[in-house]
């Protein structure tokens, strides 16, 4: 039986690694792009559905929340975010804005620890600034899931 922690941990590391690559190149058929991607990963693909989870929901709202992101990055131009923090932040924002059942604190948390890993040592201090002042905004105790 697995952690269901380190299961959701390895699933928003499969969710960056694909979101990193989709806004690299994005796939005209995203069925067939997760198809290739998922084969590549330690486990089997049903290991990390709450990581594919992540996947389509960004990529279904990765307007609305660039918009959050273009605004929140006061004096940063959107296009000269590293592309790394920025599917970082695309994660953790769509976790804030439409998964209920985890705290804003836990996903700004693996957000951080997700740019330690994948980014620079500057990274985690912009993309804790940046959810930062979405969790102010957000109308939702930071520490608790929403039906607490």
């Amino acid at each position: 039986m697995s952690n269901p922690i380190q299961q959701r941990r390895d699933g928003r590391v499969a969710a960056v690694q694909f979101l990193y690559s989709w806004e690299l190149n994005r796939p005209e058929d995203l069925a067939n792009a997760l198809a290739l991607f998922f084969p590549e990963m330690e486990q089997p693909r049903d290991y990390y559905g709450f990581g594919e989870e992540l996947m389509h929901g960004t990529i279904e709202h990765v307007s609305e929340i660039d918009s959050h992101i273009r605004a929140l990055a006061q004096n940063w131009d959107f296009e000269r975010i590293a592309k790394i923090d920025l599917t970082i932040m695309r994660v953790a924002i769509f976790e804030m804005l439409y998964r209920k059942d985890i705290p804003p604190v836990v996903s700004i948390n693996e957000a951080i620890n997700l740019s330690k890993e994948f980014s620079n040592m500057d990274a985690k201090r912009f993309i804790n600034g940046i959810l930062d002042r979405l969790k102010d905004q957000i109308g939702r105790d930071a520490r608790k899931k929403q039906d607490e």
